[in-house]
């Protein structure tokens, strides 16, 4: 069993339903919440019974993360991609241009990025198996052990024997949308490509928690589907995991669509109320799951958001492939970011606006024996 069919059990499940205050006083006052409790967490509320979710969802946070919150910054290695998503700038269709880094390349963007402080990295590149095999991100794992003390990847889902040589590399953490959990929009918004296959990438999560990866980050692209239902089966998805396999540290991303080459225009709105409704729900339903805001929302919300349920934060970031070190005007790359970033404030930008607000950046926690 995976989670998979855990998904097809719930897939029906009615998330149309009125608000009812009883219900969520109930579920304000549950040490421990069901799914229909956290189903109805994310009903339609107003602003007076959202601050009571924000209330809540403070306490916990304070509770099991303390005033902390942990930085990272992601390197692409690499654009090459075989899939056909259409709301993606990496597009195998899109006309940008092409980059894979060198290992010469990666290792300056490696100096650069440990000269900030930072010590955890995000490692990226276009879901592509023949210009960005296995063995080329164990290549550049090996010169990224050098500097940095977690590494993890978002890369194209792998088999499980996969994961565990990434494991063996020293990859530690694992990031992986499934995008949208509407199986029939996953359909129409992957073309074509080895992406295309639902059932592989649901999975991939549970694969690698099977070898023993340390940390594994979950997600939706808000903007694909009503965003009510994505949340749900994040949450259920999250809970699943965290309920099989109790001794790795999951989180959570709710990254909004935003501009990319081909210009898809996303069906469903998400608004700025919605994005901090959906991370209070997450933060009452499961107490100690991680939870990540990305540089693709704006300075002031990622500030606001800080105290409301978030534990980790991306700073510094770019898009771009080398997008630390490369000189675009030189290369000709202007075109071949993967969206455009809302966040364009550097480390120190980001340590002085927590410290501000009492929390400390955490820039190292993990140690790799």
């Amino acid at each position: 069993m995976s989670f998979y069919d855990t998904y097809l059990k719930y897939k029906d499940f009615d998330l149309n339903r009125d608000f009812n205050l009883s219900q969520l006083t109930t579920c304000l006052n549950k040490d421990k919440l069901e799914l229909t409790d956290f189903a109805n967490l994310i009903l339609p509320l107003d602003g007076q019974h959202l601050e009571a979710l924000a209330q809540k969802a403070r306490a916990l946070t304070l509770k099991y993360f303390g005033k902390t919150i942990q930085l990272y910054t992601p390197i692409y290695l690499s654009n090459y991609c075989s899939n056909e998503c259409i709301y993606c700038g990496f597009n195998l269709h899109n006309r940008i241009t092409r980059k894979k880094l060198s290992l010469e390349e990666l290792e300056n963007e490696a100096r650069f990025i440990y000269d900030t402080g930072l010590r955890h990295v995000l490692i990226l590149t276009g879901e592509s198996r023949q210009e960005s095999p296995v063995s080329y991100i164990k290549d550049c794992v090996e010169v990224l052990k050098k500097y940095f003390s977690s590494i993890s990847v978002e890369i194209y889902a792998l088999a499980e024997d996969e994961y565990a040589d990434l494991v063996k590399s020293g990859v530690d953490g694992l990031t992986i949308y499934q995008e949208t959990y509407n199986e029939n929009i996953y359909d129409k918004v992957h073309l074509s490509g080895p992406k295309k296959d639902f059932r592989f990438r649901l999975d991939a999560p549970e694969r690698a928690a099977a070898c023993g990866m340390r940390s594994i980050n979950i997600g939706a692209l808000l903007g694909l589907s009503d965003w009510r239902q994505e949340v749900f089966y994040l949450g259920l998805h999250a809970k699943y995991l965290q309920d099989k396999f109790s001794s790795i540290d999951f989180s959570v991303s709710l990254p909004r669509l935003r501009p990319q080459t081909g210009n898809f225009v996303p069906e469903f709105d998400v608004s700025d109320e919605n994005l901090v409704q959906a991370i209070l729900a997450l933060r009452i339903f499961l107490p100690r799951l991680g939870i990540t805001i990305s540089t693709r929302e704006d300075p002031l919300l990622r500030n606001n958001l800080v105290a409301l349920g978030v534990t980790r934060m991306s700073a510094g970031s770019t898009t771009y492939v080398g997008g630390h070190t490369l000189d675009y005007s030189t290369h000709n790359l202007g075109s071949s970011s993967q969206f455009e970033i809302n966040d364009k404030r550097n480390v120190l930008e980001i340590q002085a606006m927590l410290k501000e607000k009492g929390y400390q950046a955490v820039l190292k926690d993990w140690m790799q024996v």
